[in-house]
């Protein structure tokens, strides 16, 4: 029986084909549950700052965001050149290979030193600073009422630049974003504004970071629409579109205004290919997307998973965070130093870091067509999954943006060299599919289809192959949502017990029934629930009553409607209307079996309707209504 089969099991009332159940002492059992919204209930709210006022506050925050980034890049730069170099310089061009350290192989240390740094800053300044920072500021919009600590956007960049600086394999997008949401929260807290325009200047601030840090204005608008907004308005997208351009102007006065990726056009590298733009020749290209989609699909899912799995191992290890921390970077640290060493020798390549920082200078190889041995390029795929997820896993901070282009560029590239080798012919380049790669890596892993397409193209404005792009990102998100359907950043919070939506979802997509059911229920025997006072006193306390028969049966339910339709004081037989559910039942066929069914409650219980039932915990009203209020705190 299908989930929505099963909540829209409905159990007819009192002698009709009662359940059996398992029998249970009287008392209020414990049922697994979310975090519920605070009791006795929230604050009275202050009331919506003027028009003029958040227009102010947008500017402000896109101006904030926009010189974060610029003093971001620039300690990157500065940490880079000290602990590889040796010289102290903010010039650094992630785009061109690091020339090799004149420490030699004692460069394997540099990322060592790095997370003693960020070992220190994490554990004494801010915890939350560690990882890839946007669970964070999802957590802090959905959960706290938008309120994130200053000090964490100034730890987040700290830590997370000495990260990248040192060669850890992470992006920049993580620790831009918490500088752009924690300003955007200081400054909702300073003026006086409910819970949900600090949430659109949150979201406005991790929009202009990402505008101005990558160069793309309207992936930063879509990126907040996609995995910030609580929802999406005229107005709302007023005060991030306000964020995205103040900040991507600064950006571009100090960066200047050619894309991330300044490559050729793909049209040069291919002359025919704008003859795809005809339907009919077009046709025998896109199957190879298509197959490349589902690929990266596995790769976007391995990724999610992998940092996950290697975040409890490191977590297991004995020791504690620093030492766990230094352990695995220094196994980035030989793995980079590796490919420094051993590049020419055995595979024919330059040798370069390849897999350090942001990997920006490989991802220009590979789009310029300059490193196209598809088994180097496979190397590199298991090379940087693997020093991503040790990174990150051990404790690093910073982004996911830049290893997920990373590893869909060389899988990419991959995927395309091979192909040609079969098919010469093909009217396309192994750069073709590096592209495509990126953004579905970016897409798989977010679950931002619309951003992952939107940014690689802006980070290359190249157009040439946007519908095989389109339709690699759909078919690799798809892959990653079948095997895992939380995200990257959902993931990261699924295990702490948070349900945050997923991209232009309602929030109330997300959750189970599970996550709103309550304990306040009891299981009373028939005979004891033939007492007036007995059940009577129960419903005072709040609870739903369960009687069972002899048999284990469930033979009704008394809910707080049955005693105030009891005036005088005899309560009617256990006739109120309920549904059973699955825990695992999504919380609107929840709600549609209850008003098919004309009930006035749903019971959630562990197994199908033809075994022996097991309640876990009931939703009333009320847990309806405290969550639709939680909701509603966020939304006009």
């Amino acid at each position: 029986m299908s989930t929505y089969d099963r909540a829209c099991y409905v159990l007819e009332r009192n002698n009709r084909g009662g359940m059996s159940g398992r029998k249970r002492q009287a008392g209020r059992m414990q049922a697994e549950q979310s975090r519920q919204p605070k009791e006795p209930g929230y604050p009275l709210e202050r009331g919506p700052a003027a028009w003029w006022a958040m227009m102010l506050c947008a500017l402000a925050v896109g101006v904030i965001a926009g010189f974060g980034a610029v003093v971001f890049r620039a300690m990157i730069g500065g940490f880079h050149n000290l602990l590889f170099l040796g010289r102290w310089s903010f010039d650094y061009e992630a785009n061109i290979h690091t020339p090799p350290s004149p420490g030699g192989a004692w460069v394997i240390l540099v990322p060592v030193l790095g997370a003693i740094g960020v070992a220190f800053l994490v554990k004494t300044f801010a915890p939350e600073a560690k990882g890839h920072g946007v669970p964070e500021v999802m957590d802090a919009i959905y959960c706290k009422d938008g309120l994130i600590r200053p000090i964490v956007a100034v730890i987040k960049s700290l830590a997370s630049a000495l990260s990248i600086g040192s060669g850890g394999s992470v992006g920049r997008e993580g620790p831009i974003i918490q500088v752009g949401a924690a300003f955007g929260s200081m400054v909702g807290q300073v003026v006086a504004m409910p819970a949900r325009q600090r949430a659109l200047l949150i979201a406005a601030g991790t929009g202009g970071g990402i505008a101005a840090t990558f160069n793309t204005p309207i992936g930063g608008i879509v990126f907040a629409v996609e995995l910030m907004l609580p929802f999406a308005t005229p107005v709302s997208l007023l005060w991030v579109g306000l964020s995205c351009v103040t900040a991507t102007y600064i950006g571009r006065v100090f960066f200047g205004d050619l894309p991330s990726f300044n490559v050729p056009s793909l049209s040069v590298i291919v002359p025919s290919l704008p003859l795809l733009e005809d339907s009919a020749l077009a046709l025998p290209v896109l199957p190879w997307f298509a197959l490349l989609g589902l690929i990266l699909g596995v790769l976007a899912w391995l990724l999610t998973r992998g940092i996950y799995w290697f975040e409890d191992l490191f977590d297991a290890m004995p020791g504690n965070y620093y030492t766990r921390h230094i352990s695995g970077m220094l196994l980035v640290g030989l793995v980079m130093y590796g490919f420094m060493a051993l590049s020419e020798l055995y595979f024919g390549q330059p040798n370069h870091y390849y897999v350090q920082g942001v990997g920006y200078a490989t991802i220009m190889d590979i789009l310029r067509g300059e490193l196209t041995a598809s088994g180097f390029l496979l190397l590199l795929v298991g090379a940087k999954l693997l020093v991503t997820c040790l990174t990150l896993g051990s404790g690093a901070s910073g982004g996911v943006f830049s290893p997920s282009m990373f590893l869909g560029a060389a899988l990419g590239g991959c995927f395309g060299s091979t192909l040609l080798h079969v098919l010469p012919d093909l009217p396309m380049a192994p750069a073709h599919f590096a592209y495509a790669g990126m953004a579905g890596m970016v897409g798989g892993t977010t679950g931002a289809v619309l951003t992952g397409t939107i940014m690689i193209f802006e980070m290359t404005r190249d157009y040439t192959v946007i519908l095989p792009v389109i339709l690699t990102v759909v078919l690799a998100c798809a892959v990653r949502n079948w095997l895992s359907p939380s995200t990257i950043y959902t993931l990261k919070l699924l295990r702490r017990g948070e349900i945050v939506p997923q991209g232009l979802q309602a929030r109330m997509g997300e959750r189970k029934s599970r996550h709103l059911m309550t304990a306040d229920f009891l299981l009373l025997p028939q005979e004891q629930a033939s007492k007036p006072d007995t059940v009577r006193q129960a419903l005072l306390r709040e609870h739903v009553v369960v009687v069972t028969g002899p048999d284990d049966r469930i033979l009704g339910v008394f809910d707080e409607r049955s005693r105030l339709e009891s005036p005088d004081g005899q309560l009617p037989p256990p006739a109120c209307c309920y549904v059973l559910v699955d825990p695992e039942a999504p919380l609107n066929a929840v709600l549609r079996a209850i008003d098919q069914a004309g009930a006035r409650l749903a019971l959630v219980t562990r197994s199908a309707p033809a075994e022996p039932q097991e309640v876990l915990g009931v939703i009333t009203e009320r847990e309806i209504a405290r969550f639709a209020y939680a909701t509603a705190r966020l939304t006009d």
